[in-house]
């Protein structure tokens, strides 16, 4: 088996309620490899959403290490950790987390702006443009590229956040219950687009669902219970 691309080792995440620390991660080993597709499932509470946070570099381990591509990255300073974060590793929520004063085409570019420097941006913004237009046209919003997101529906802003995900050719995409928002109609289309990015790009993706049918689609399925990975 090669390097995976990411990857936990023995990593120990809780937070702090009321003065008191409530453990969520007790000691997580996981990796996901190049072009897999692993499902990750288990209870409400389980772990699941905040190890996502955690290999997503959103959030620090409180013990333990994350590796990108063998490298550890978790103890990076802040800005280096943001780079890696913008650059390497695409994300895709239930709820979509998108700005609702920009278009369809300026969400997807935000993710872009992020990662450049003023100057350097204005070489590239029409380059940017393109790819991003070409992103929302290959999820079906080629007409919605100046839609606000109050004027999209749930599937459509989804579509919107898997194109934003994309933008910078990440290494991997953390999708955290992509369809848990959507009726299954809808749901079914969204998992049809993410299922051929992963043919066509080759990307790894790490999918929390509690969707069995969803999981059996996929390379490997991870269950978690109570913190831990289970097997």
């Amino acid at each position: 088996m090669t390097q995976p691309v990411l990857s936990a080792e023995k990593v120990v995440k809780g937070y702090t309620l009321g003065g008191e620390t409530i453990p969520v991660l007790r000691g997580v080993d996981f990796q996901v490899h190049a072009g897999e597709m692993v499902a990750l499932l288990g209870a409400s509470g389980a772990g699941k959403s905040t190890l996502l946070h955690v290999l997503g570099l959103l959030d620090p381990p409180d013990s333990g290490r994350i590796l990108l591509a063998g490298q550890p990255v978790h103890d990076l300073p802040i800005r280096e950790r943001a780079a890696i974060r913008h650059r390497q590793i695409g994300f895709v929520f239930q709820f979509y987390h998108l700005i609702p004063e920009l278009t369809a085409l300026q969400n997807v570019l935000l993710g872009r702006m992020m990662l450049t420097r003023p100057l350097a941006w204005l070489r590239e913004r029409r380059a940017a443009r393109a790819r991003a237009v070409q992103l929302l046209e290959s999820v079906g919003l080629g007409k919605r590229l100046r839609h606000r997101p109050a004027q999209l529906s749930g599937g459509e802003r989804q579509r919107v956040a898997i194109a934003r995900a994309l933008i910078a050719r990440p290494r991997v995409i953390l999708a955290d219950e992509p369809t848990g928002n959507l009726d299954s109609h809808t749901a079914a289309e969204v998992l049809e687009i993410l299922f051929r990015i992963h043919r066509e790009e080759g990307i790894s993706f790490v999918l929390v669902t509690h969707n069995a049918e969803l999981a059996a689609r996929c390379h490997r399925i991870v269950r978690m219970k109570d913190g831990l990975v289970l097997g």
